[in-house]
């Protein structure tokens, strides 16, 4: 039998795993060593020397287009199509178990399956006819309450009520939830997994020849599973009910990253696995076949400061390649216009757009990044999310600024008149959509003429009224005020806030920083700079305000593009899990930003963090930048932060520090060093400064001149610092 088209293309340790016996095994795969590779060469070679069956084997991916792209790579090894696999994301798989098995999952034959738009809503009905508060309760968390109990296996008969106000409300949403579904036949995406779990489980007990459990146990000899450190406790659960005590189980991950806690994923799961299948063989592939040499050690150095680590160490024949740069930028602008800099220079060298991609721990720190990109024109696309000025909280902010500034703008008042909820139903708005085209006014006028007359209801009157004075006040107090501030007053007297502070878990945190980087970007924002066009002298200037306004909705009319079209990738490091690129940007890499502030008390999320930088580090090729600022506006005001002790935790022999092509002086020898001055300052070389945040110093070397001049101050608390003198408040010493 000719095996060669299966096997001669894999290294040693990838050979080993493609060709175990059948049984349990767990592959621990490292980034860039081929473990999708792996998977769908296993399949062929138990199909094409072990004599199993297509119909016998069932493998789960994560996502549909990974399922696809292995199908596919099985049929080219094989030369034939395969019928009769089970490939899918454990989703599908449960939908495909529930779909053949209704009656014994107690479902409808058509039984709908609700996305997360149709969950909302059915929460937000649910709320309303329980009598319940939204705006103390929003559905958001509702839906984030029900789906984090259901990937746990929970029902709500299942959860304690402990007694405390939101476990008892919360369980109380979720029962008429429940009942919700079960009267209209619907399925929310955890329930599949969730019930497709009991379908088994409670099959257990049936007499042998109407078992579904056995019959699938003893239909599937090779279950294989990829990513496995993304599963969750229902999808473990789910794999161990259907493995019973066949040990036919092969899984394929790696605990390095292992980053999606946060949404459930548990990484106890592969670090137990050996123990709940002790016959299990356990081969590591540590061959990179992506990074250089140089990329991988600092990597492997990284990593190995987490505790309770399987253990691997990436190496590759590649050679170590160039050494990791690392650029400090005196604040986040800076930081900007370096990366920016190193493309431009990237593409000058004959490389693609495409080729680079910069990655970020917030989404929030898009915007600058963006802003400098727009400024040069370089083609970019934001992957797997939405640019800055798109975001549904920065765009429910800006409605609100633009209605102080024109309260004829319909599309604003139709966005927020009900944003966040003041009891403005669709029927209400109806009715002043039809009185504003009967009249020809504006949406605002027609609002007014209504709340004048006697049309509506008293209720319905007295909320319209509330909020046609919610939107005069705040036009009232922000009279007189610059742009930063009728921002950030107009995002606190909204109730946008309050409003996104309830909203629990890492989505709403995140939607409160975008919020915050809003405020700083009307702060820093010049209207001479880039944005306008050049006008006649007779026309009327805009405000600033309205030039503000204008700008995101430039930006935001953008689109995202062609996705094959040449442009940088610009994305958060959890976006880039999976992909590669020969040139990398890690920014903001800073203490409180990343790793993140929440996860600095947590030794979990402090290890979940530096799995995340590992992931950030393992997507370059040939090229990686780790960048930082020494100063950063977060949430509005200006702070000065620590590099992020990630950065200390890679060899620094791996890194070389870069600098900008401005004119250095270094310190002379002589005695006469005092008498050097930083060029257009009243600071000099040698001269004892102090600084709020790191205390006093001995100014070392400087680069540029006047505003553009930055200082390297040798702080006797924290070491050196370089410092841009118009912004660093740095004060003589003595």
């Amino acid at each position: 039998m000719d095996v060669s088209r299966i096997l001669d293309d894999l290294n040693e340790a990838q050979r080993e795993a493609v060709t175990l016996p059948l049984g349990s095994s767990l592959i621990l795969a490292g980034a860039g060593s081929g473990k999708t590779r792996v998977l769908t060469h296993r399949i062929a070679w138990l199909i094409q020397t072990q004599g199993v069956s297509p119909y016998s084997i069932l493998a789960v991916t994560f996502t549909n287009k990974a399922a696809a792209e292995m199908r596919g790579r099985i049929e080219t090894l094989l030369e034939m199509p395969v019928r009769g696999m089970w490939v899918g994301t454990f989703h599908g798989i449960a939908h495909r178990l529930l779909r053949m098995h209704f009656q014994e999952a107690k479902l409808p034959r058509n039984f709908q399956i609700l996305d997360s738009d149709d969950q909302l809503r059915l929460v937000k009905r649910v709320i309303t006819e329980q009598g319940i508060d939204e705006k103390k309760w929003p559905a958001r968390q509702a839906c984030w309450f029900i789906n984090t109990q259901k990937d746990e296996g929970l029902r709500s008969n299942n959860i304690e009520d402990y007694g405390d106000m939101f476990q008892k409300t919360q369980l109380q949403i979720y029962r008429a939830y429940e009942q919700a579904c079960e009267r209209g036949g619907m399925v929310d995406f955890a329930e599949l997994l969730l019930r497709a779990l009991e379908l088994l489980r409670e099959d257990e007990q049936r007499p042998y020849n109407t078992s579904l459990l056995r019959h699938y146990r003893e239909r599937f000899s090779a279950l294989l599973v990829d990513e496995f450190q993304d599963t969750n406790t229902i999808q473990y659960a789910w794999l161990r009910l259907l493995a019973g005590n066949n040990d036919n189980l092969m899984v394929v991950g790696d605990d390095d990253q292992s980053i999606y806690g946060w949404r459930g994923a548990r990484i106890e799961n592969i670090q137990k696995f050996s123990t709940d299948f002790p016959n299990s063989k356990t081969i590591r592939l540590e061959q990179n076949y992506r990074s250089t040499g140089s990329i991988l050690k600092a990597a492997n150095h990284l990593v190995d400061n987490n505790q309770g680590r399987l253990g691997k160490n990436l190496w590759t024949e590649a050679g170590d390649g160039d050494l990791i740069n690392l650029y400090s930028g005196f604040n986040e602008i800076d930081e900007a216009r370096f990366i920016v800099g190193r493309i431009k220079a990237w593409v000058a060298e004959g490389n693609l757009y495409s080729e680079a991609a910069i990655l970020y721990r917030s989404n929030a720190q898009s915007r600058v990044l963006e802003e400098a990109m727009l400024r040069s024109q370089l083609p970019y696309r934001i992957y797997s999310g939405q640019r800055f000025f798109e975001r549904a909280e920065i765009r429910n902010a800006l409605a609100y600024v633009r209605l102080v500034s024109q309260r004829d703008s319909d599309a604003a008042f139709e966005r927020v008149v009900n944003t966040p909820t003041r009891g403005i139903g669709d029927r209400t708005i109806e009715i002043i959509r039809r009185t504003a085209r009967a009249g020809n006014l504006s949406l605002w006028q027609a609002a007014q003429q209504l709340v004048a007359g006697d049309i509506l209801p008293e209720r319905a009157r007295n909320a319209i009224s509330g909020f046609i004075e919610l939107v005069n006040g705040m036009d009232r107090e922000t009279e007189d005020a610059d742009l930063k501030t009728l921002v950030d007053r107009v995002i606190a007297k909204s109730g946008l806030r309050p409003f996104y502070e309830k909203e629990r878990g890492e989505r709403g945190q995140a939607r409160l920083e975008n919020l915050a980087e809003l405020v700083t970007a009307a702060g820093t924002f010049d209207p001479d700079e880039d944005y306008t066009f050049a006008e006649d002298e007779e026309q009327e200037a805009l405000t600033i305000l309205d030039e503000f306004l204008t700008r995101a909705s430039l930006e935001s009319g953008e689109g995202q593009g062609d996705p094959n079209q040449d442009c940088v990738q610009m994305m958060t490091m959890h976006s880039a899990k999976g992909l590669e690129f020969p040139l990398v940007f890690l920014s903001g890499m800073e203490e409180g930003l990343f790793p993140s502030m929440m996860s600095l008390s947590e030794p979990g999320r402090l290890e979940e963090e530096r799995r995340l930088c590992y992931v950030g580090i393992t997507r370059a090729m040939l090229r990686l930048y780790i960048t930082y600022a020494e100063t950063r506006r977060i949430h509005g005001s200006e702070s000065y932060n620590r590099p992020s002790r990630f950065l200390e935790e890679i060899p620094p022999e791996l890194m070389q520090e870069v600098r900008l092509r401005n004119t250095v002086v270094r310190p002379p020898a002589s005695p006469n060093r005092a008498t050097t001055t930083v060029e257009g300052t009243k600071f000099r070389l040698g001269q004892y400064v102090s600084h709020p945040a790191f205390g006093e110093g001995v100014v070392m070397n400087y680069e540029g001149s006047g505003k553009q001049a930055r200082v390297q101050v040798n702080f006797a608390r924290v070491g050196s610092k370089w410092l841009m003198v118009s912004m660093a408040n740095l004060q003589n010493a003595g």
